[in-house]
């Protein structure tokens, strides 16, 4: 059987928006075969189409820094259309050098990090005259910040997948800020906490419970009900606080930042991943 990774689930609840459980039995009777698995899922009446759709691109890098001071941390996506260029020393190179562009000048929206100077020519125009040289089409996809009295950065091996995550107090032992922003890399929350999930979100969640409950036969007057039952295990897999620690899954992220420090929360993330 293959190993199905915390990766794997929660690209697929993307994908089909069944629950985390689901989509690990889906995958594990799959086999690993993600198609096999979406067809499972639907078969058993427990997806619906996709409105969310995220932003992802072909290949290329996911980078994320932090400066100096621990306060601003910034995140950028440089795509290629073969996963051998972004793997390349000097197309790195480069999606390094935009990095730490944005770092010293803190753009506010991608548009602004396009428009800044590298070496007299703006960054836009720049990664256009890079086509040439690195001989493939190549796109400068998204760009996304936070800023917080303490900010830390993860970039999950491979350059595929990372995330910035902003804390309310700086000073405590790293381990603590890491395991979080490798939490948001492995569980993929939608949001902080429950009063952060989008309103169209919860609503469309309501209408996934319905509509499974109504497959599953019961009765009309019931599902209202059954679907907010459900809601609840989304805000329990589904944000950051209320997830499970991967490390210790006896306590939630909430409970474990409380015992690191009775002060420390989480202002906010960012998380971006290509094609895992």
């Amino acid at each position: 059987m293959a190993a199905i990774s915390a990766a794997d689930v929660a690209k697929l609840r993307r994908i089909t928006l069944a629950g985390m459980m689901d989509c690990k039995k889906a995958l594990e009777e799959a086999d690993g075969n993600f198609d096999k698995a979406i067809e499972i899922i639907r078969k058993k009446g427990q997806a619906v189409a996709n409105k969310r759709s995220d932003r992802e691109a072909t290949q290329g890098v996911v980078l994320s820094r932090v400066t100096a001071d621990g306060k601003t941390g910034v995140m950028i996506v440089l795509n290629s259309e073969s996963d051998f260029v972004a793997k390349n020393a000097e197309f790195l190179g480069f999606a390094n050098n935009i990095l730490d562009l944005a770092l010293k000048n803190n753009p506010s929206t991608l548009e602004g990090l396009k428009a800044l100077s590298m070496d007299g020519t703006k960054v836009g125009d720049k990664v256009v005259e890079y086509i040439g040289i690195i001989g493939e089409k190549l796109e400068l996809s998204y760009f996304d910040k936070i800023e917080a009295p303490y900010v830390h950065a993860y970039i999950h091996p491979g350059n595929k997948l990372a995330t910035l995550v902003g804390f309310t107090k700086a000073g405590l032992d790293l381990q603590v800020y890491k395991d979080i922003a490798m939490q948001v890399a492995a569980m993929n929350p939608v949001a902080v906490d429950k009063a952060d999930v989008p309103q169209s979100v919860i609503d469309q969640e309501i209408e996934i419970g319905k509509e499974q409950a109504r497959r599953e036969g019961k009765p009309e007057a019931m599902l209202q009900k059954i679907a907010e039952g459900k809601l609840g295990k989304f805000f329990r897999e589904s944000t950051l606080l209320n997830q499970d620690f991967i490390k210790d899954n006896k306590m939630t992220i909430n409970q474990y930042l409380k015992s690191a420090d009775p002060d420390l929360k989480v202002t906010a993330f960012k998380r971006y991943t290509l094609n895992l």
